[in-house]
């Protein structure tokens, strides 16, 4: 009796985590690039770093083109290469083609699909990481507003920019944290 017990308990324990993914899942929606590129205008400063490594201050300074196909992030200050890195965002279809160069490497590509859930944005691409099959999930945290801001930083409250992989050839089966990159919005200088 009790291992019916057991497997009724795993079987309830499962379709209680089912319907919290389908509903979650559900309130992830596709969005317009013309949503997203906005968001990213402005100079932002934050730390940045790879998992398991120290933080260095970085600036990120986005620039939205006026037809709003097409945003670049410059990350610049603390990168391990001497020069800015470039993530190059545009619109193509429903899909969002990312062209990413850090100055010393050749360009890479990606295709993600852009999608939004509760004010975060996250882009989501299949590609090879470390020369293995990967899910590429970029992910654009909204973080909230504290009381101490200054008037000038509560236009935008910022974003936890973290990037994250899961291998497809392991058998862990969540995103894990490749960098994270804190961006605050820096005031105007005046």
């Amino acid at each position: 009796m009790p291992l019916k017990i057991d497997r009724l308990n795993l079987m309830l324990g499962l379709a209680i985590v089912l319907s919290v993914f389908s509903s979650s899942s559900v309130m992830a929606a596709k969005v317009s690039f013309k949503e997203f590129c906005p968001q990213f205008v402005g100079q932002w400063a934050g730390d940045a770093a790879k998992a398991g490594e120290i933080p260095r201050k970085v600036a990120v300074t986005g620039f939205c083109s006026h037809d709003q196909r097409q945003l670049i992030l410059s990350v610049s200050i603390g990168t391990r290469a001497p020069f800015s890195e470039t993530w190059w965002f545009r619109e193509e279809g429903d899909q969002v083609l990312l062209t990413y160069y850090d100055g010393v490497a050749e360009d890479k590509q990606q295709v993600f699909s852009l999608y939004r859930q509760n004010g975060d944005y996250s882009l989501l691409g299949e590609g090879v990481v470390n020369a293995r099959p990967a899910l590429i999930q970029l992910l654009f945290d909204a973080q909230t507003q504290t009381q101490t801001q200054t008037q000038a930083q509560n236009q935008a409250g910022g974003w936890q920019w973290t990037q994250n992989i899961q291998y497809l050839d392991d058998d862990i089966d969540r995103y894990q944290l490749f960098r994270g990159i804190e961006m605050t919005p820096v005031a105007p200088s005046h």
